[in-house]
């Protein structure tokens, strides 16, 4: 076999652990809100390619931050107790290899954009913009978080884009909602390391908002949910959609229970349980235009 195909085979788990291919949470944490978007763009049910090219781009992009990420981070991770195993920690690959890779996921991601129109081609350019410059401002700013929820957010209007190419007025709506969620899910993720991030420097949420962190993501919280009621008024969305939104509620107060003591593994299982909030909302989306085509709602 040629050498390079050898040392890529060699390196391949290596790549796969800088994409966090087995750790799919960010993917589901972009892929959710794209749905919706896709969904209520469409008033309805969207086009399939466009469901495809943005589900593949969920998982591309994500990707993609994973691996810039960790190229920000690779001179802290090892002192991190979280990070301690990533590939740069361990000196398992090198940052030429990072740059190439995010390079290489950058470049599909771009040629699946080029299969939808001119205007959600030049809103990507500003989504790389947002995935390649956040992992580099927790040295500079404690909101660090707020940038990540801009870049995660930044599918809806390339969604609406896509589907509508148009950018109405009501989708910034589903994105201030999605920033604000981002924020407080990723102060829970933050305050897994507030600790060691104290430590070395790092800033975050979870460090600016100190005593004030589980009042503040409540607060959040109870924010999401009220805007996301302003979503369904203006889209028009039946009770089915507002069934959804009492289920993300639950689902909420269930993650304050969670980190009421701050306790590390809670605080990241909180983290985690946002995922079944993204699903929750995409259910009442989708069963609400369901109902519709079916003459129920």
């Amino acid at each position: 076999m040629n050498p390079r195909l050898l040392e890529l085979k060699k390196q391949l788990p290596h790549y796969k652990a800088l994409m966090r291919v087995d750790r799919p949470i960010g993917t589901y944490l972009v892929l959710w809100p794209t749905l919706w978007a896709l969904w209520l763009a469409a008033e309805g049910f969207p086009n399939f390619k466009l469901v495809v090219i943005f589900s593949l781009g969920a998982f591309l992009m994500r990707s993609a931050g994973c691996v810039i990420n960790d190229y920000a981070d690779r001179h802290i991770d090892g002192s991190v107790q979280r990070t301690q195993s990533r590939p740069f920690a361990t000196g398992a690959v090198t940052e030429k290899e990072a740059l190439t890779l995010f390079a290489v996921l950058g470049g599909v991601s771009f040629l699946l954009v080029l299969l939808t129109n001119w205007l959600t081609v030049a809103l990507s350019v500003v989504a790389v913009l947002l995935a390649s410059t956040y992992p580099f401002l927790k040295r500079y700013t404690h909101l660090p978080q707020i940038a990540l929820g801009a870049a995660f957010a930044w599918s809806i209007p390339m969604a609406f884009a896509a589907q509508r190419g148009e950018l109405p007025a009501s989708l910034w709506l589903i994105y201030t909602a999605v920033v604000l969620w981002t924020v407080a899910y990723d102060t829970f993720y933050a305050m897994v390391d507030r600790e060691d991030d104290l430590k070395i420097g790092v800033k975050s949420t979870a460090i600016l908002f100190g005593d004030d962190d589980k009042a503040i993501t409540g607060l959040l919280q109870i924010s999401v949910i009220g805007i996301m009621v302003l979503v369904g008024v203006r889209f028009e969305l039946s009770f089915i959609y507002y069934a959804s939104l009492m289920a993300a509620s639950a689902l909420f107060i269930y993650q304050q229970k969670l980190i009421q003591h701050r306790d590390r593994d809670a605080c990241f299982t909180a983290f985690l349980n946002n995922h079944y909030v993204g699903a929750a909302i995409f259910v009442g989306i989708f069963l609400h235009y369901a109902f519709v085509e079916m003459g129920f709602a």
